[in-house]
């Protein structure tokens, strides 16, 4: 087995293992018992089979899609949105989309990282900036979006150029030069889907709250 694998084999159990508390203590039990939970989350899950199984491949590893992962883990919180990316994983390698390896990876890379970046910059923003709708669908929709497709390519570079896949020159000539194209159109879709659930579905977030950015706002005013 390759370094590269046996890496992103521990690290995706690792925090496969710290996700499992939150999935049996909070997601399993309303899963279970609520039956348009379940519906929700298996729309999701395939929402995202299908988002992901429309990508672009620059080069073998170096793939471009949307990830839609802001908004999974504004809905979900990043323990069960992690978790909920397996099955996703699972299902592209029954297609044939993604070999054993490239599942490994692809679960490091292109959803835990994205993950834990869209909850850090959520969590920037709910401690350290004004708790308001606006700044949510913008901050923690749009602009999070945004970034956290640009870091996943970037990341995505590294990983490959550590590992001898590329020398930097392709990977920035054919995989970074496209950051800018994939970026803003990430952020609008992960925007667009909060303000949309904010308003309509604020249920569905998980780190949403009326007391937090609408109330609240009102009553300081």
């Amino acid at each position: 087995m390759a370094p590269e694998t046996v890496f992103s084999l521990i690290v995706a159990l690792t925090f496969v293992v710290i996700a499992l508390r939150d999935v049996r203590t909070n997601f399993w039990p309303k899963f279970s018992a609520d039956k348009s939970f379940q519906h929700l989350t298996f729309f999701v899950i395939f929402a995202l089979f299908l988002l992901w199984s429309a990508r672009a491949s620059v080069k073998q590893d170096l793939h471009i899609h949307f990830l839609a992962l802001t908004t999974l883990t504004m809905m979900y919180g990043w323990r069960c949105a992690y978790f909920l990316t397996i099955p996703v994983i699972g299902a592209l390698m029954t297609v044939g989309s993604l070999s054993a390896a490239g599942a490994l990876h692809t679960l490091m890379i292109s959803a835990l990282l994205p993950i834990l970046i869209s909850y850090a910059v959520f969590a920037l923003s709910y401690h350290y900036l004004p708790r308001n709708i606006f700044v949510f669908i913008f901050v923690a929709g749009f602009f999070n979006g945004g970034l956290t497709a640009l870091l996943h390519l970037l990341f995505n570079s590294l990983y490959q150029y550590t590992f001898s896949r590329y020398d930097w020159a392709t990977i920035v000539d054919n995989y970074l030069m496209l950051a800018p194209l994939i970026a803003f159109p990430e952020g609008l879709l992960n925007g667009m889907a909060l303000a949309i659930l904010s308003v309509f579905k604020p249920e569905w977030l998980r780190v949403f709250s009326d007391r937090d950015y609408i109330y609240n706002h009102y009553h300081n005013k």
